[in-house]
């Protein structure tokens, strides 16, 4: 221990007068550099430059986040919702007292019910909270729909304590956001949207609004994911450890620029407060909506018309694609794609120029496109490339009329791959919706078997074997055994559930 102690102390001294000796006679410096070093001195001096890294300057933490807030504060506004409540006509849990008619008691149980506020009452008003925030000084504003569904009054109070009653200009439940207006006497500080695309996962963002009802409160966070999916067609949720409570909702989530990235919109918490995990729908998904809601009142998304699952690497073998991407059509009901010439079993590679690498992929990219447009579509069909041109419906119009349903299709014992198959019967035919169908019903499944593991019960219905229409067991049996043959790995199946079609891969075992 002393040995180590003193060398220690030893080359602490050595070191120093290391230092001290390169201060004194430094190296020599050519006229031109003393020159160079002189200016930068000069600059530094004058607060014109910083000496900084290149890779501190690009993770340079702000010193405050004050900058950003009176850039922006004025912009962001508490919302207040009032709706009316109808009374409740019975008692607690709407269970009426069994009282005779007269009865001294029925008198005493009213009045209790009534001082309770469970009587039958008038109607009552009540409010709800929420943020938003201003884009464009005429007085657009954006919140969450879900702050102000059902409200009959919205009130907007901004950060100076002026009120404003707002009018709903059009929702979409689907992402969740509503489009406000006010009609301000000046000129409102507004604010834009930024690229949240790219956004990197620890990138600093800051949240702003009114939660918990303590209006206009700042919290700072970073990205924590990005992408996430909670439960919506279109979700593309920005997941962040910025405090977000009830009554941030509507409010933005801002980059260090200045720019909104994100609307808060939900928490993930087992006790309704904030845990450090809140999402933000991306501003990506949110400007379209706008620019919908600001132009026509309503949203008008792309309908392609086809149901769609993702490819598995055990679809993709049973396909021979080099790669688990794209969208693998299962259905095609009467729509756009049916007139484009799309199939079942069509694998959507990519479409109006942009690689599709999955369901979710897709689902937006179609949505984002103009309805009414004519774009091209790459199809992976029977192992070759074909290009598709497609027409775009209206996702909301189909909606509406029911359309985008799959249309009926024309619908014997072996065992197989561990399943055993049957012929349709019309007894099957009425019990399992199977009306029209061609194919074979799966009797029985082997619980130890691949097709167990991937979800196949006994009642579903399997219309197609390597995409080949089939209508008796022995079809299933002779596909599965060319396949077999071939020296394929796994093989694709067809099948329907509730009248529900999917795409299962199972693998090809002696």
């Amino acid at each position: 221990m002393r040995r180590d102690y003193q060398t220690t102390e030893w080359m602490r001294p050595r070191a120093v007068a290391r230092v001290k000796a390169i201060a004194i006679a430094p190296p020599p410096v050519s006229p031109l550099r003393q020159a160079a070093l002189l200016l930068a001195a000069a600059l530094v001096a004058l607060g014109l430059i910083t000496l900084q890294s290149p890779a501190h300057a690009q993770s340079a933490r702000p010193d405050t986040f004050a900058d950003l807030v009176d850039q922006v504060g004025d912009s962001v506004v508490n919302i207040t919702t009032t709706s009316i409540v109808a009374a409740r006509q019975q008692g607690p849990q709407g269970i009426q007292p069994m009282l005779p008619p007269g009865s001294p008691f029925e008198d005493f149980f009213n009045d209790f019910m009534n001082r309770n506020g469970q009587g039958g009452q008038a109607p009552r008003r009540s409010q709800a909270l929420g943020s938003g925030f201003v884009i464009s000084e005429d007085g657009f504003i954006v919140t969450n729909n879900h702050v102000i569904e059902g409200a009959d009054e919205i009130s907007v109070e901004f950060r100076t304590g002026e009120v404003l009653q707002a009018e709903l200009i059009g929702t979409d439940p689907n992402t969740d956001i509503a489009l406000l207006k006010v009609d301000p006497e000046s000129p409102l500080t507004s604010v834009s949207f930024g690229d949240s695309d790219a956004l990197r996962v620890g990138d600093w963002v800051m949240a702003m609004g009114n939660p918990l009802g303590q209006g206009f409160s700042v919290s700072v966070g970073v990205v924590s994911a990005r992408g996430r999916e909670l439960s919506g067609a279109y979700d593309d949720f920005i997941q962040t450890d910025a405090a977000i409570n009830r009554g941030n909702s509507g409010g933005p989530l801002f980059n260090l620029e200045g720019d909104v990235i994100g609307v808060n919109t939900a928490i993930l918490s087992p006790n309704g407060g904030s845990i450090g995990i809140g999402f933000s729908m991306a501003s990506a998904v949110v400007s379209d909506v706008v620019d919908q809601l600001q132009q026509f009142g309503e949203t008008r998304r792309g309908w392609l018309g086809v149901r769609i699952q993702d490819v598995t690497q055990d679809i993709a073998d049973g396909l021979s694609l080099e790669e688990a991407r794209g969208a693998l059509v299962t259905d095609v009901p009467e729509g756009p794609a049916r007139d484009a010439g799309v199939e079942v079993g069509d694998v959507i590679l990519s479409f109006d120029g942009q690689d599709i690498q999955d369901t979710r992929e897709l689902v937006r990219v179609v949505a984002a496109a103009p309805v009414g447009e004519t774009v091209d579509m790459d199809v992976l069909r029977s192992g070759d490339v074909e290009t598709l041109s497609v027409t775009l419906g209206r996702r909301e119009t189909a909606d509406a009329g029911g359309a985008g349903q799959p249309e009926p299709i024309k619908p014997a014992s072996v065992d197989v791959l561990g399943l055993r198959l049957g012929p349709i019967t019309e007894e099957d035919r009425a019990d399992l919706a199977a009306r029209g169908l061609s194919g074979v019903v799966i009797e029985a499944v082997d619980p130890s078997s691949d097709a167990a593991a991937k979800g196949l019960q006994a009642g579903d219905i399997v219309t197609e074997v390597a995409q080949m229409p089939i209508s008796t067991p022995q079809e299933f049996d002779q596909i599965v055994g060319e396949a077999r043959d071939a020296g394929q790995k796994s093989i694709l199946l067809l099948i329907r559930r509730a009248g529900d079609p999917r795409f299962v891969a199972l693998t090809l075992t002696d």
